[in-house]
């Protein structure tokens, strides 16, 4: 749970408070493997507001233990990642008949710019996370481009009066580079981790 407070622009492919605007709060919230609820978005807000957490906020959830988090950092710009590969995935596999919705098995990433991006760059800034998610699955060991149920939320700050927001986002741009640098630790080192857990059930993804 992050209470940013006011001044963050936030995009997100998170099912609560997805899409591109001024957000709050991001909640990652742990639901079981099971996980069988078809109202999400309500069930994710019955889980915030409790916790004070009300009005516009990004809500994600993953069946990944939320206490193993990990993180990355790189000149201010910070990751959190929670990463559970039960579902490993290549994003163009064959079509296949569906079996209902993805499991949350999920690697969810929420990753923090210091500075203001403008709508292109936090576009460009998702394609850079995800691209170093890519790279350090692979690095790791794990042939998959993640799993059916991903999210991410990328926030930047809120441009001030007469504050030109950062064009780009590319991960050869000056805040692309540290954003994929940052994630690219936090998600190598998740993925480090639960193949560590994994291995102690048992269990092969």
């Amino acid at each position: 749970m992050w209470r940013a407070g006011p001044g963050w622009r936030m995009l997100s492919s998170a099912i609560l408070g997805g899409g591109l605007g001024e957000r709050a709060w991001v909640l990652n919230a742990q639901v079981p493997p099971g996980y069988a609820r078809m109202d999400p978005v309500a069930h994710l807000e019955e889980i915030a507001a409790p916790r004070g957490l009300t009005g516009p906020g990004v809500g994600l959830m993953t069946a990944a233990d939320v206490a193993a988090y990990t993180t990355g950092t790189d000149h201010g710009v910070r990751a959190w990642v929670t990463t559970g590969i039960g579902i490993p995935s290549w994003a163009a596999a064959p079509d296949e008949k569906s079996v209902g919705p993805p499991r949350p098995g999920t690697i969810n990433i929420v990753v923090v710019v210091p500075v203001p991006l403008g709508d292109a760059a936090l576009v460009n800034a998702v394609a850079t996370a995800t691209e170093a998610k890519v790279q350090a699955l692979f690095e790791t060991g794990y042939a998959c481009t993640g799993t059916p149920s991903d999210a991410i939320c990328v926030a930047a700050r809120t441009p001030g009066p007469g504050e030109e927001p950062e064009l780009f986002g590319g991960p050869r741009s000056r805040w692309g580079a540290r954003l994929a640098r940052a994630v690219h630790a936090a998600v190598a080192r998740g993925a480090v981790d639960d193949r560590i857990r994994r291995a102690a059930h048992g269990i092969s993804p």
